[in-house]
C-alpha cells in the first residue's frame, strides 16, 4: 500500500480515487496533481512505480497544505471566529448549522436526531391482557 502523507491509500482503486483519501485532496485537485506529474488517472495505485509514488509525495507535501497543518489551519480558524464572538462562532458552540441552513426541520445530523414532535417518541400502547 503506498503512503502518502501519512495515509495509507488503497492499491485496487484508480490512483484518481485513492489520493482523495488524504484530508485536503478532493477529486479535481487529484486531477490537477496527476496532470501535472504526467501520471495517468486510471492508473491504479499498485501499479505506480516507487519513483511515481515519491514525486506524487514531494510534490503534495511541498505544495498543498494537508493532514495535520489543515486540520490545525481550520481548528484554529474555527476557534477565532469563537473568540470574536461573531455569528459563525456561536453556530459553532451550540452544535447548529453555521452556513445558514433552515433548522426547522433538516438538521436532524446536526442536533443528533433529536425529535420534538408529540408523536415521534411516543411509546407503543400496552397490549391487552
Amino acid at each position: 500500500m503506498p503512503r502518502i502523507a501519512g495515509v495509507n491509500i488503497p492499491e485496487n482503486k484508480r490512483i484518481e480515487i485513492s489520493l482523495t483519501y488524504i484530508y485536503g485532496v478532493g477529486r479535481s485537485l487529484s486531477k490537477k496533481i496527476l496532470d501535472e506529474l504526467k501520471i495517468d488517472i486510471n492508473k491504479k495505485a499498485s501499479d505506480l512505480s516507487p519513483k511515481e509514488v515519491n514525486d506524487l509525495k514531494d510534490f503534495i507535501e511541498k505544495t498543498y497544505k494537508i493532514e495535520g497543518d489543515l486540520r490545525r489551519q481550520v481548528m484554529i480558524n474555527v476557534k477565532r471566529l469563537k473568540d470574536v464572538g461573531a455569528w459563525r462562532g456561536l453556530r459553532h458552540m451550540k452544535g447548529l448549522p453555521v452556513r445558514g441552513q433552515r433548522t426547522k426541520t433538516n438538521n436532524r445530523t446536526v442536533r443528533g436526531n433529536v425529535r420534538k414532535t408529540m408523536g415521534s417518541g411516543r411509546k407503543p400502547p400496552a397490549a391487552p391482557t
